[in-house]
């Protein structure tokens, strides 16, 4: 899924294996049977739709921000990219 990112961003940038985050989701392909089943729910937006969407948004945010601060649990920018004091 990584490969496809880099296409749709047009990235060369190198794709890394890092360790999983406490929060980080084990099922990466949800079973939404129950979602459709209880409440009728079904996606409305392909995933390369919403992965352009995003894909624009972001780009928008760092446009108008020149970055992107992580949010969640245990947040961090990583330490290449981070400020000064961060590298050092």
């Amino acid at each position: 899924f990584a490969e496809h990112i880099k296409e749709l961003t047009n990235s060369d940038s190198e794709i890394k294996f890092l360790p999983a985050s406490t929060d980080d989701p084990q099922q990466r392909k949800p079973d939404i049977s129950t979602a459709k089943k209880e409440i009728g729910w079904e996606p409305q937006v392909k995933v390369d739709e919403g992965l352009a969407k995003a894909v624009k948004y972001f780009k928008r945010v760092l446009e108008e921000g020149g970055e992107i601060i992580p949010t969640g649990p245990g947040a961090a920018k990583p330490k290449e990219f981070g400020s000064a004091k961060n590298q050092e």
